[in-house]
């Protein structure tokens, strides 16, 4: 009798023994294509650092350089690659390589022109995928990137990191605000040649204006001056939402909220760690945080308030914008 119960209490400590426990995930290698953004030896450290909640057995192994001529690049590839080297990532020199020692795949690359050739090798192998933002360098772009992995059946999503702040992820259902009338959020504004204007840096705080107001934004104006680049949405409830980008002044993230009962502000740094939890955890359920209809219409904003300033102010539909970006798409799903 005592021996069965010797065998019976070994039996139950194997199964409550966190080495056999169901709730232990299973490793994951990561890779990082595009090692020019200083996301990546942030991403890494905290990946490779960290093994709480969703981060827990994620592992950046290996890293494929990549890299353009932009200036964002071709300036920094060289020092974030010794970077990353330093902390134990295998270095390759093609995306096929790197896809052989990995599970799921970032593509940081800070260059959103050649996203979609990168999605492109990217998504054949099947595996979850990441895309830092801007998703893609044009909106045809990004609705092509869609398109493929639909082709593959991969799972991905992209989104800035302002989305996942404590403050901006739960202003909008904030009791003290009653119901939500409109939103203003501002932050950093700087361009790069051969983007649209809003794509490379300002989408932090537009990614962070549809966080709080959520889809359904229907024309887009926008003025476009030396020290700040203002933006305004009008949904189709009426209610206006409005970026505005600070080119020159101190320049730091918030945003303001209107609502029934109450005007809040607050301020708020984008959390690369809340961001990377975020990533973990779609790593694990393969269900994005952020769904593509809401991606492509913040691109769309983005898109409809260049048009804007071509057009001198002019309001711009988003619809009409997204129609006339999926009939360039099409053209660039099959190369």
């Amino acid at each position: 009798m005592k021996t069965s119960s010797l065998f019976l209490a070994a039996a139950l400590t194997l199964v409550i023994s966190p080495a056999f426990s169901q709730d232990t995930p299973k490793p994951l290698r990561a890779g990082i294509v595009g090692l020019d953004t200083s996301h990546v030896p942030a991403f890494t450290k905290l990946f490779n650092t960290k093994s709480d909640g969703d981060l827990a057995g994620i592992t950046v192994v290996a890293g494929y350089p990549g890299g353009t001529d932009m200036p964002a690049s071709k300036d920094r590839v060289a020092k974030f690659t010794e970077q990353v080297q330093g902390m134990g990532v295998e270095i390759v020199d093609s995306i096929p390589k790197l896809l052989e020692k990995v599970d799921v795949v970032l593509l940081e690359s800070v260059d959103g022109r050649i996203h979609l050739q990168e999605a492109r090798e990217i998504f054949k192998s099947g595996k979850p995928v990441f895309i830092d933002k801007p998703v893609a360098g044009t909106l045809p772009e990004a609705i092509a990137i869609f398109e493929l992995a639909k082709q593959h059946g991969v799972t991905f999503f992209s989104s800035s990191s302002t989305r996942f702040g404590d403050k901006i992820s739960t202003l909008s259902q904030d009791a003290a605000l009653g119901d939500l009338m409109g939103a203003t959020t501002w932050g950093p504004c700087s361009y790069q040649s051969g983007t649209p204007d809003l794509f490379f840096y300002a989408i932090h705080g537009v990614e962070a204006l549809f966080t709080i107001m959520g889809p359904g934004c229907e024309t887009v104006s926008r003025v476009k001056g030396k020290v700040h680049d203002q933006v305004t949405g009008t949904w189709q409830d009426g209610r206006f939402g409005v970026y505005r980008g600070i080119i020159k002044g101190k320049a730091e993230f918030g945003a303001t909220a209107y609502g029934s009962e109450s005007v809040i502000h607050v301020a708020e740094s984008p959390s690369y760690e809340k961001l990377c939890r975020q990533i973990g955890r779609f790593f694990r359920t393969g269900v994005p945080p952020v769904s593509e209809a809401e991606t492509l219409e913040i691109f769309a904003f983005m898109e409809a308030a260049d048009e804007s300033v071509r057009q001198g102010g002019k309001p711009v539909a988003v619809a009409e914008v997204l129609a006339k970006a999926r009939a360039e798409a099409a053209a660039l799903v099959t190369p």
